[in-house]
This record gives structure tokens, C-alpha cells and sequence, in this order.
């Protein structure tokens, strides 16, 4: 019998909704299960590019990111094929050296601000979340993340943000909206993490009108309908 194909669960949503939160819930709840990645892993290189022109580049648009690469590895991981995913380095504004080996796992989680903007990306996922959240509270959480984790100064956190990451979340984010199987305000909503968490869980079909078997829930229609979860 033929093993049956990864579930691939896309974690959407604009800068500091909470698609981290929810994605880290779910890693801990899956365990061994999971394998995360992440699509700001595949930002394109800029070696050719010096510095100061690196960081003006707009990264919040689709074309910023690699995404044919992507597409690639997770066709791979489908197959339950290993792969070697890049890297990036937030402070130098391009892609690093270093590559992370990464092992197909029956559930693989898919985190970005653009995972179901690409038509043949939102093809491959079976389940597809889009996390919102307020545009106050989203820049606030942007600010304390790349002040202490990406090493950003705050002028060019609110220059970017008003330059690229405001308009393109206007443009290409939260149109994808539309798209998801499950609209949630929070990363940290019980019912929403309780229905894509489920239990143990098995894959048939995906993609457009396939389905997704959860042991302890039973099965969700993975269809054009939108379930919005809110607190």
C-alpha cells in the first residue's frame, strides 16, 4: 500500500497577526509529527546588490520571494523526499549561506505573509488559515519583534512599513482572505487551534475539494466555504 502523502496546513496573515503563535501551538501539539517551514526563508538572494540598496527593496511583494523553489521542496517533502532549505539573514537584508535539512513529517505547516497568494502554492495545501488581526496591534508587534530579534532600528521599521509593508497588505495579503478554509482574529484562539490541532490524522485527497480526516474531529470538506473563528 502506498504511504499516504503529508498534510500540508498554510498558515497566512498580515505582519504581527500571529501566524507564529499559531504555528508554534501547533508544532508543540503535533511533536515528532510536524516539520515548519517558512516562506520568508526563501526571499531571493541579492548577492549582486549592495547593502544600502538591499534595504530598499520591497520584500512585502510576491515577487520578493523565491516561491518556484518553495514549490519545488514541498513537492518533495510530498514524496517524502528530504530537502535543504535556505535561510535568511534579516540584519544583512539577504539570503545566508547556511541551509537547514529538513525531513518529510506526516504534517508539514507552511508560515507566511503571501503562502496563499501563489495559486499553485494554495494547490498544494490542504488546510489554508488565514490569522487577522488589527493594523494597530500588528505594527505594535512588528516593532518589539524586529527591534529585538532581527536587529532593525525603529526609523527603518516605520519607514518600511509605511512605504512597502502598508500598501502591499493592502494589495496582496489580505485579498488572500478570500482564499482560506479558516478566518481566525488571534494565534491564540482555543477554537480555532482546536479544529485544524485535531488528533492523530490522515490525508485523502487535498487540494481543490479534497478532504482532511482528523481522528478526533471527524472530517472537514476542505472547500470554497470559510469558517471564521472569533474570540
Amino acid at each position: 500500500m502506498n504511504r499516504k502523502s503529508p498534510i500540508i496546513i498554510g498558515i497566512a496573515g498580515g505582519t504581527g497577526s500571529g501566524k507564529s503563535t499559531f504555528t508554534n501551538r501547533l508544532k508543540d501539539a503535533f511533536g515528532d509529527q510536524v516539520t515548519v517551514l517558512y516562506h520568508d526563508n526563501y526571499y531571493r538572494a541579492h548577492d549582486d546588490m549592495p547593502f544600502e540598496q538591499r534595504k530598499k527593496l520591497n520584500y512585502d511583494h510576491p515577487d520578493a520571494f523565491e516561491t518556484e523553489l518553495l514549490l519545488e521542496h514541498l513537492n518533495k517533502l510530498k514524496n517524502w523526499e528530504a530537502i535543504d532549505c535556505p535561510t535568511y539573514n534579516y540584519a544583512n537584508h539577504n539570503r545566508a549561506e547556511a541551509t537547514i535539512h529538513i525531513e518529510p513529517r506526516p504534517v508539514i505547516l507552511l508560515e507566511g505573509i503571501l503562502v496563499l497568494y501563489d495559486e499553485a502554492l494554495r494547490n498544494l495545501l490542504d488546510i489554508r488559515i488565514f490569522v487577522d488581526a488589527d493594523a494597530d496591534e500588528r505594527i505594535l508587534r512588528r516593532i518589539l519583534r524586529d527591534t529585538k530579534e532581527r536587529g532593525r532600528d525603529i526609523e527603518n521599521i516605520i519607514d518600511q512599513y509605511l512605504t512597502t509593508v502598508k500598501p502591499m497588505h493592502a494589495l496582496f495579503v489580505e485579498p488572500t482572505r478570500a482564499y482560506a478554509d479558516v478566518v481566525t482574529n488571534s494565534g491564540r484562539n482555543e477554537v480555532a487551534f482546536s479544529l485544524v490541532r485535531g488528533g492523530d490524522c490522515t490525508a485523502a485527497g487535498g487540494g481543490e475539494g479534497g478532504r482532511i480526516i482528523f481522528q478526533n474531529i471527524g472530517i472537514i470538506e476542505v472547500t470554497n466555504e470559510v469558517i471564521e473563528v472569533m474570540i
